[in-house]
Formats: C-alpha cells, structure tokens, sequence
C-alpha cells in the first residue's frame, strides 16, 4: 500500500481489470499485461499516453474532475468507485490535520440505550475500520466475536469459527474489503488501518488478493446467510446507519422477514440467551446469598 501514490495504484489495478473487448477493442495479439494497455486508457480517455502515464507514477496528482470522469468512463467505475477515484486526486491535506480533527469514537449514551431495546433485533456499533463499539445481548449470540476491542473484519478472515458461522463467506468478504476503502477514501497513511492491512494481508491469502483489486463499494444493507451452532441455518437482513455528530460511527441491525423460518429461529435464539442469562443471574443470586449465609456463621 503506496500512500505517496494511491491515485496511481488505483488507476493500474481498475485498468489491469478491464478487457480490451469490454471497450470495443480488439484482444487479440500479444499482450504482456492483463487488461487494457496505459496507451489504451489514453486514448479512449482523450489525454496523451504520457501524461496519463505521469498520473499512474504519481507525477502528477491534481488531474481535472473532466479528466478523472473520463478515466472512469474508460475503466466501467460505477458511481462509487468514480466518487473514490476523484477524492483520491484531491489536493492533499496533511495526514495529522486530518486525525486531529476526528471526533473521538465514544458511543453516545442514547444508542447504546438504544441497542439494549431491541431485544429481538442484533445490532452493534462499529467504526470505519470494522472496530466493534458496542452490542445488544443478542448480536453477541449470533457471534462471540460481536463484542467492543474485536475487529469484525479481521475475525471474518482469521477465525475459523466466523468462518462456519458464514455460509456467504466469500461475498461477505469481497464486500468487506471494498467498503472499507469506501470508507477510507484517500487516508490510506492511517496507522490503524495500515496495522490491519498489514496483519491480513500477511495472513490471509484472500484478504491480499481483494485489497489488491482496488474495488469500492458504498455502506449498504445486505442479507446474511447464517449457519449458527444452537439453531441452524438462517438468514438475516442489515441496515447500516451512520450516527450523526461521530466520526463515521454506524449502527448496523439486523432483522429477519416477519412471519419466516429465519424470524423464528432468532426468536429461539433470543429465548435462549434470555434463558442463558437469567441461569447466569441467578447462579450469581445463588452465590451472594451462599456468601451471606457464610458470613452468618
């Protein structure tokens, strides 16, 4: 991860992705790179294969939005990834500027109120890292994992439990990977975020291969696809929320369809970490009252 270069890393790896037949261009012939060719991009683009060169070796980084458009146009980026690609070649701000002016990442009082009322929806806080903030009682029966201190991405590629739980794994993790640059845009000198690119990258195989393809997708809703050990397989939907007044801070809930055999399922679910932790109240209540009686003697 170059951070004195991430304009041009993202323009060579959008390019490499691009079949020369996707844009009305002939395939055939020797082709030593995969992809479309820097003089390929362009031309269609309408900028001279030297300075289009001198944007992918970092040479020149302010391009105009005109220019930036057309290399989306060239390259297929939809909205997002286009939206990306031209804060990407903003005028740089400096990097501790940037960290001073955060927020810090302190829940807000009412929202964790709030997830402890929604007894039958899981829901949790997380940062733009995918650092889990807070969790109602029932997300953190979905997963062990849905607890403050653990990063949600990090667990869904090194933990082999997370990795059962999910049977879209592999979607999941394609669409985690492309958020988290949506939610980074051009900060990619972060020191947390270069810790955890680093770390996964290390050791995940497929972590290294989808931070490399450099796709970006918006924060959206999904539906999960679950195979939890106490009840089976189900199915959950998202919706991701962005708390107003942090730093990017979002809410994600989940919800099944009403009247279904996944909305049944997390309500056995729900009873039965009810049940856990009513055994647990009162195995506590058992012990005070067994202290008080020792004391009595």
């Amino acid at each position: 991860m170059d951070s004195k270069n991430a304009l041009g890393e993202f323009l060579r790896a959008r390019r490499e992705r691009v079949r020369p037949e996707d844009v009305g261009l002939s395939g055939g012939g020797l082709r030593r790179v995969p992809g479309l060719r820097r003089e390929e991009v362009a031309l269609l683009a309408g900028i001279s294969s030297d300075y289009y060169l001198r944007l992918e070796q970092g040479r020149d980084r302010n391009p105009s939005v005109q220019v930036l458009e057309a290399l989306a146009r060239v390259l297929r980026l939809d909205a997002s990834a286009t939206a990306h690609l031209v804060g990407l070649a903003q005028p740089e701000r400096p990097a501790v500027s940037r960290r001073r002016a955060r927020r810090p990442e302190a829940v807000p009082a009412s929202v964790r109120e709030l997830l402890d009322t929604w007894v039958g929806h899981p829901a949790y806080v997380q940062n733009r890292f995918t650092d889990c903030l807070a969790a109602n009682a029932l997300c953190r029966a979905l997963s062990p994992n849905y607890v403050p201190g653990v990063n949600l991405l990090r667990a869904v590629f090194l933990d082999p439990a997370e990795q059962a739980l999910r049977r879209d794994w592999e979607e999941l993790t394609a669409e985690g990977v492309a958020t988290l640059r949506g939610h980074i845009g051009p900060d990619v000198d972060d020191p947390r975020l270069v810790e955890l690119v680093g770390e996964l990258s290390v050791r995940s195989d497929r972590f290294r291969l989808l931070w490399s393809r450099h796709e970006v997708r918006p924060m959206v809703g999904r539906t999960s696809l679950l195979s939890h050990p106490l009840v089976g397989d189900f199915e959950l939907r998202s919706n991701k929320f962005e708390i107003p007044g942090t730093d990017t801070l979002s809410v994600v809930v989940f919800h099944a369809e009403p009247g279904s055999r996944s909305a049944e399922l997390l309500g056995l679910l729900g009873s039965l970490t009810a049940s856990d932790n009513t055994s647990r109240e009162d195995g506590a209540e058992a012990q005070e009252e067994s202290a008080r009686l020792d004391e009595d003697r």
